[in-house]
């Protein structure tokens, strides 16, 4: 997918130094999340993003020729086992999350972070080793919701879900079994 990239940021990656970093937004049941892959906090888009350094990894973001749900893991790593139970309420499945690569110059951030990928929630993983805890967060594409089956007909009770009062689709039960002939009856001489 084709990004927009301003000139700046078009110099920044050319350059001998890259300063990337990427800025993770992720819903849950009661508040978004705001991370970076830095350390401290840093304010963007009038946020306060929460530095993870070395405790969150992002999984490879692939993209592909084809129209292909891919994935992406977000890992947070080093957390107290005390807070799982509340860390578990708090993952829903299908909630929005945003990955934003972003290029610094020193400590100045180089225009508006650029998507690198969005999609949804899926199941959380714990991981749980006596002093410290790792949970990590399957991330699903969009595109995973292709596979999922419409559950719609071509019926009145169907119309009028959506255009109540639409009058299109009430004869569909009437014509379903009824013989159309087009020019002729199926009695004329010149029927072909």
């Amino acid at each position: 997918m084709p990004r927009p990239i301003t000139p700046a940021q078009l110099a920044a990656i050319t350059s001998s130094a890259i300063q990337p970093a990427l800025f993770v937004k992720v819903q849950f049941l009661s508040a978004t999340a705001y991370m970076w892959s830095g350390i401290g906090s840093y304010v963007w888009d009038g946020v306060t993003w929460l530095g993870m350094g070395s405790l969150g990894t992002i999984g490879t973001i692939e993209e592909g020729t084809t129209v292909e749900a891919k994935g992406v893991v977000l890992t947070l790593s080093g957390l107290d086992p005390a807070l799982l139970d509340g860390i578990t309420d708090e993952c829903q499945v299908g909630l929005p999350v945003i990955v934003y690569l972003g290029l610094f110059n020193g400590d100045i951030l180089i225009d508006s972070p650029i998507v690198a990928w969005s999609g949804r929630t899926d199941q959380p993983t714990l991981d749980v080793d006596g002093l410290t805890a790792t949970i990590q967060i399957n991330c699903e594409n969009r595109l995973v919701e292709m596979n999922v089956a419409v559950d719609r007909r071509y019926t009145n009770e169907d119309q009028q879900l959506d255009y109540p009062g639409d009058t299109g689709m009430s004869f569909i039960n009437s014509i379903q079994d009824v013989t159309i002939f087009w020019g002729h009856t199926a009695a004329s001489v010149n029927n072909l």
